[in-house]
């Protein structure tokens, strides 16, 4: 995260999106969902008015960005959420590379409520729910066992954002997150801007600023399938990861503050490797995360440039998606929490590992970890930061 001093509101920049760790659940069992987008089917957005709803006294709605290629992303109100992004594949019909569900009140009554969603006021989790800033200590849900996690009980990803349509390739969220909602201090504005290029660039901003000192961390929690929602298993993408070393965990997936290296180990992923090539090994990580739910620490460009973080292939598709960020860490999720129990917009379950997440961010627990880079925000300061999802094919 950038850190810059205030400026007057019409100054300010947006920044672009980080992404947090996916929600824990049991599961036993690896099973491929029916594939029902094929190369002849050209994927379609949910309707609108299935998103158009009131909660908690404020108006939902569906929002939709489209370029020059006919790539539409189609994002909710409620909970910053990105539900559906079309993007053509190798023969040029348009796939859903997002998983999700296709109605708002499915988001609110569903088994996970972070498909899509935006983030706050921490991604991943904090060690006990419990940090302390300037010698006071904090307390937060334990949502997630004995930790917090995306927030807290409610978090960002539960709240109707106020929307503002800038044009057909820019939608403007901003939100109130109060002093000591979910037990964070301060009152933080936060705005998230998604934009859609016509490069095929899906760019999604996180901008901040706070009254009392606290700790941010920003992300997105889309679910991808590059072969398309309820194509199957994921474990046949090819991913690679911009990362010399990552961050174990514990058995509760709290890291350790160890910066360990990739080589030789699992967690290697510096050349294309199919997701699931080594899911099965008896790895002590694997072990405690059921599979793959770790933060890699990137091999981050020189100055405050973007890194390209990851690249994924559908083996099916032949889509391409290439992330790009200004954040330290990547959160790779390979859906080993999966548990066919929620209905998604193609109609198939949500079975395990059929969506990954890449979530670009600061590392996880980092306010109880003094080597690990500070989520610290302090008045007069502005949280700034970008990541971008490119889309092409092979």
């Amino acid at each position: 995260m950038k850190i810059h001093t205030r400026l007057p509101l019409t100054l300010l920049c947006g920044g672009l999106l980080t992404l947090g760790a996916c929600n824990q659940t049991s599961s036993t069992e690896e099973t491929a969902a029916t594939e029902t987008t094929t190369s002849s089917q050209q994927a379609t957005l949910p309707a609108r008015s299935d998103f158009q709803d009131t909660i908690d006294g404020k108006e939902t709605d569906l929002y939709i960005l489209k370029n020059k290629n006919n790539v539409q992303a189609a994002i909710s109100n409620y909970g910053g959420r990105l539900i559906s992004l079309l993007v053509p594949d190798k023969d040029g019909n348009m796939r859903d590379v997002v998983v999700g569900f296709g109605d708002v009140n499915s988001f609110t009554e569903g088994a996970d409520t972070f498909f899509g969603a935006t983030i706050g006021r921490y991604g991943n989790r904090i060690a006990k729910g419990r940090f302390t800033l300037d010698g006071k200590e904090y307390k937060l849900a334990t949502n997630n066992d004995q930790n917090h996690l995306h927030g807290g009980d409610t978090g960002y990803s539960r709240m109707v954002w106020d929307a503002r349509q800038v044009d057909d390739k820019t939608l403007e969220l901003t939100y109130l997150s109060k002093d000591m909602e979910e037990g964070y201090p301060g009152n933080l504005n936060v705005k998230v801007t998604y934009a859609l290029t016509d490069d095929n660039e899906l760019r999604i901003s996180y901008e901040a600023t706070t009254d009392k000192k606290t700790v941010v961390n920003l992300t997105n929690h889309a679910f991808f399938n590059l072969n398309g929602e309820g194509s199957g298993t994921i474990n046949n993408h090819l991913l690679q990861i911009n990362a010399d070393r990552y961050t174990p965990v514990d058995e509760t997936l709290i890291p350790t503050g160890e910066l360990a290296p990739v080589e030789g180990t699992p967690f290697d992923f510096r050349k294309p490797t199919k997701i699931g090539e080594r899911i099965e090994q008896d790895h002590e990580q694997l072990n405690f995360g059921k599979g793959y739910d770790h933060n890699f620490v990137l091999n981050t460009s020189q100055g405050d440039g973007m890194t390209k973080a990851a690249t994924v292939v559908g083996d099916q598709s032949g889509i391409v998606m290439e992330v790009f960020t200004e954040e330290p860490g990547i959160q790779f999720y390979g859906g080993n929490f999966m548990e066919g129990k929620n209905t998604l917009k193609t109609g198939v379950k949500d079975e395990h590992r059929t969506a990954f997440c890449l979530e670009t961010q600061h590392f996880p627990d980092s306010p109880n970890q003094p080597k690990f880079p500070s989520t610290e925000l302090n008045p007069g300061q502005t949280y700034n930061t970008t990541s971008v999802y490119k889309f092409s094919v092979k």
